[in-house]
């Protein structure tokens, strides 16, 4: 028997590969899917299922191009609505891989149709659980999702389910079990998911909150429903896509893949409606960028800020990247389903240059730079981190003005005044002032190396400085 979770960070998602007897199985694919029909052919096996524990909203999953490369069925738990062919299992119901079976557990509660897959092994003895969102470790599946595709399902209703399904299906399996979720710490699917990816069941028990049999249903309902923050604006745009079907990853790289000139890259910008987006290093960008370019970074949580900080996921985009990573930035916003990219600048922002193009910058110095220069009145603070960061730990009299709610955030910012923009380490600062700079404003400095450069520069305690306390 092989299990194997394969696990990808700017998602903070986990999929899964198992095999027997030279059948194999795939759980929650990712979108580009030829790893895992590799990994199948190395090991001589043929892959039999594509299993789906519920309709995912925080990525697309690769169902469809898995199903279709390799004939094997997409199947999902009970009530669920494919927009495709697709096996609707029964709670309970089986499915034999080798000499293995795995057993159906509908789990609703995160959604409806969400469902754990219970692995039993030759001998009989149940050996693995993937719990997808339903259970994760040191935390579960938010039960509000839902509410955003289908009114009718308050979160009341789905926190009521997932009391039940955690009760009834999850709590009396054993202890020895090993849990395999879909996600862990930095998804926005839960709020205290624990940065371990797997654990045994016993021990969840024991630890996770979720699992306390003292808590009642109503004091559950409350607990799991406390704390939660809106979810990323794409998640329900996600959800349709995973239902109705969606372009082959095949169709969006070539889409994406249009090496353009200077000149050319120039008219695309003007002719159409395009996004230029730069996902270069953030003081690599400041130094020089196509104007009205948004930078994105595509070495940090890439995936999640695209779908924050791009409403639209069908939104045509012109993309600035490191030379040789284009194929990568494609794949990477197909994941959250921006399959939109239309071509990028051949030769990357060299070659921009090298044609005399208009260059823009942003202004990025030390934080001992930028606290000289708010002493003298030259400019006030803005933290962009988010509001619980914030209220962890900021600078006395700073204003916070959170990226992860950007439309909000910049009704704070007067474009008449001057700004020294931080977040935690440069990297949301620089979304947030090249965001805002696109669209008019213009006084806004980056404070290299964020909170973390603004501790450690020994000039200011942060309990001494006081900032101004109005931005307006």
């Amino acid at each position: 028997m092989k299990v194997e979770q394969i696990y990808t960070g700017c998602l903070a998602q986990g999929a899964y590969y198992i095999e027997n007897n030279g059948e194999a199985a795939i759980i929650d694919p990712l979108r580009e899917v030829e790893p895992y029909i590799l990994k199948a052919q190395r090991n001589g096996a043929t892959i039999k299922y594509v299993f789906e524990t519920h309709f995912h909203a925080d990525f697309v999953s690769g169902h469809l191009d898995l199903s279709a490369k390799t004939g094997a069925p997409i199947v999902y738990g009970p009530t669920a609505a494919c927009g495709f062919d697709c096996i609707t299992a029964a709670d309970g119901q089986e499915f034999a891989l080798g000499n293995a079976k795995i057993r159906v557990i509908h789990t609703p509660g995160h959604t409806m149709e969400s469902t754990c897959y219970l692995l039993i092994d030759e001998t009989g003895k149940a050996t693995s659980l993937f719990s997808g969102d339903t259970l994760f470790i040191g935390d579960v599946g938010r039960p509000d999702l839902a509410q955003k595709v289908k009114e009718e399902l308050t979160e009341d209703m789905l926190a009521g389910f997932l009391f039940d399904s955690l009760r009834n299906k999850i709590m009396p399996l054993a202890d020895d079990i090993i849990v395999y979720p879909a996600h862990g710490a930095g998804s926005a699917c839960g709020k205290n998911m624990s940065k371990e990816t797997t654990d045994v069941l016993g021990n969840q028990k024991k630890t996770n909150y979720a699992l306390n049999p003292e808590l009642s249903r109503e004091a559950f309902k409350k607990e799991v429903l406390t704390g939660l923050v809106a979810p990323p604006a794409y998640f329900p745009l996600n959800v349709l896509m995973n239902i109705q079907g969606y372009d082959s990853i095949d169709k969006v790289l070539a889409r994406g893949q249009h090496a353009l000139s200077a000149d050319a890259f120039e008219a695309a910008a003007n002719e159409t409606s395009a996004l230029i987006l730069d996902t270069r290093e953030a003081q690599v960008f400041a130094k020089g960028f196509v104007p009205n370019s948004i930078n994105i970074g595509i070495d940090g949580s890439f995936a999640p800020w695209i779908g924050a900080m791009i409403p639209d996921i069908k939104q045509e985009i012109l993309l600035v990247t490191d030379e040789g990573r284009e194929e990568e930035v494609i794949t990477r916003l197909a994941r959250v389903g921006y399959d939109f990219a239309i071509g990028y600048l051949k030769g990357g922002f060299a070659t921009w240059e090298a044609a005399g193009k208009e260059v823009d910058q942003v202004e990025s110095i030390s934080a001992v730079e930028a606290f000289d220069r708010i002493a003298t009145g030259k400019g006030e603070l803005l933290d962009v981190r988010k509001n619980s960061e914030f209220m962890s730990e900021h600078v006395s009299g700073a204003e916070n003005a959170p990226l992860d709610f950007i439309n909000d955030s910049m009704l704070q910012v007067n474009k008449g005044k001057t700004y020294f923009v931080h977040c935690a380490g440069g990297y949301r600062s620089m979304v947030f002032i090249s965001t805002l700079r696109a669209r008019g404003y213009e006084n806004l400095i980056d404070v290299a190396g964020g909170f973390k450069a603004i501790k450690e520069s020994g000039k200011y305690q942060l309990t001494d400085y006081v900032c101004p306390s109005t931005l307006l």
